[in-house]
């Protein structure tokens, strides 16, 4: 029952292109005991239809930017093998605490950039 209470929550935040690989990973990690490759393969397993059906509905609303997508797609998949090499050679105790990390610098990135938007808007 709880895989699609999870599956649910990181759809949904999926489709609104907020990252619901990172919640599937998070989720994973906090309630199910899999190891955190494991949960690393469940989440790009996950991302693919997830991905099609958030790529069709852009599509249809005419909000995507092929040229800048096209870059970022061929760097993209440059930058997934050398993560991937790199995540194989990392234990899952220090792959677990590295994500972690991870996660706190993009939520401090997150606060600092919506109190320098909030300031602007006021001035």
């Amino acid at each position: 029952m709880k895989e699609v209470i999870f599956g649910v929550i990181a759809g949904i935040i999926a489709a609104t292109g907020m990252g619901g690989g990172t919640i599937l990973i998070l989720l994973l990690n906090l309630f199910g005991d899999i190891q955190q490759h494991l949960v690393q393969g469940i989440n790009l397993v996950f991302f693919i239809p997830t991905s099609i059906v958030a790529i069709y509905m852009n599509i249809r609303h005419k909000t995507i930017d092929y040229e800048l997508s096209t870059a970022l797609i061929i760097f993209g998949i440059v930058g997934a093998i050398c993560g991937s090499l790199l995540s194989f050679k990392i234990d899952n105790q220090n792959l677990k605490k590295y994500f972690g990390l991870f996660l706190i610098l993009i939520a401090i990135f997150q606060i600092f950039s919506y109190l320098r938007n909030g300031k602007k808007k006021q001035e």
